[in-house]
């Protein structure tokens, strides 16, 4: 506890890396406090080391502890922000929410739990770490039980509102389609963005657009620009209360080759971290950051680029 940086304000930062070598001590993210160090928490980065829900490569289920290890260099201040996120709010790291990789239906059901309290009511905002996209169905009932119905911003190369896969109703292509059917999500104010590559029909773009979601493909990021995409995001979204989502796979797999279902042709992690500024504007009450699979990576170069997403949020 002494190594950490504790402001005039009482908010407790990160270990400081004039004090502590970056790659001594705890692996928390970003060298954060725990949460059992400090008497509240404003943001609390929890992971989530599930991939039961994968249709091609596993591995996801290491994702926290990597981006927790390429989270080391972070530091307190952001000047793209201008801004200091660890240091105006009290961000800790809350460990993993451990749940059974045997059973989805269940699994799913421990994760709500125990998202529902580690967020306190909505006190505690969570920035969660997968872990796969299955998981993104409980933390969307949790704000939900906050804050009703909200918008989601969804960063994904694919739509993941499939109805089963070998008549599984809960894996990491159908979180959104569920989550729709259960009224987590405002009527008309969603949207996906950074979707690319081959779908099964047609019927998909119909089916996803009759759930009420537009489409941002990556495409349309670079013709367009990031300006102007994020500008019809903040106008789909409106002044409700956002989730982001973001799969790591919206990066093309030059920039995220870690992960379990790449498709050429995506974003650049310069984008993505430009269409995050891009939200300010927005209330975030919740977010993830998914499909981290080491095994694949190189150089930390997928976990890095998750590390630094999740910073921006």
């Amino acid at each position: 506890m002494s190594d950490h940086r504790v402001r005039k304000d009482g908010n407790v930062g990160p270990v400081d890396g004039s004090q502590v070598p970056r790659y001594a001590g705890d692996s928390t993210f970003a060298r954060l406090p725990r949460i059992d160090e400090v008497d509240r928490a404003d943001v609390a980065i929890v992971g989530v080391p599930f991939d039961s829900g994968v249709s091609y490569r596993p591995g996801a289920r290491f994702g926290p502890a990597a981006v927790r290890q390429a989270s080391r260099l972070l530091r307190p201040y952001d000047p793209a922000f201008r801004a200091g996120p660890f240091l105006e709010q009290q961000v800790v790291d809350a460990g993993d929410i451990v749940c059974t990789p045997f059973d989805i239906t269940k699994a799913v059901g421990q994760i709500e739990e125990a998202a529902t309290e580690l967020s306190d009511g909505g006190s505690t905002k969570l920035l969660t770490i997968g872990g796969d996209h299955t998981i993104a169905l409980p933390l969307l009932r949790t704000v939900h039980r906050v804050h009703g119905p909200v918008a989601l911003i969804h960063f994904d190369a694919h739509l993941d509102t499939w109805d089963t896969y070998f008549e599984a109703e809960y894996t990491h292509g159908t979180p959104f389609r569920r989550a729709f059917e259960e009224g987590l999500l405002a009527e008309g104010r969603s949207c996906h963005v950074g979707t690319r590559g081959s779908l099964y029909s047609p019927d998909d773009l119909l089916e996803d657009s009759d759930m009420g979601f537009r489409h941002f493909t990556s495409n349309m990021v670079g013709t367009e620009g990031v300006e102007k995409v994020m500008a019809a995001v903040r106008e789909r979204v409106g002044n409700l209360p956002v989730y982001v989502s973001i799969d790591i796979d919206v990066l093309d797999p030059a920039h995220a080759p870690g992960t379990g279902t790449p498709e050429a042709g995506g974003l650049t992690s310069r984008e993505l971290l430009a269409m995050l500024r891009e939200l300010i504007p927005n209330e975030v009450v919740g977010a993830d950051v998914v499909e981290v699979a080491p095994a694949y990576d190189h150089a930390e170069t997928t976990s890095v680029a998750a590390a630094h997403v999740a910073y921006a949020i």
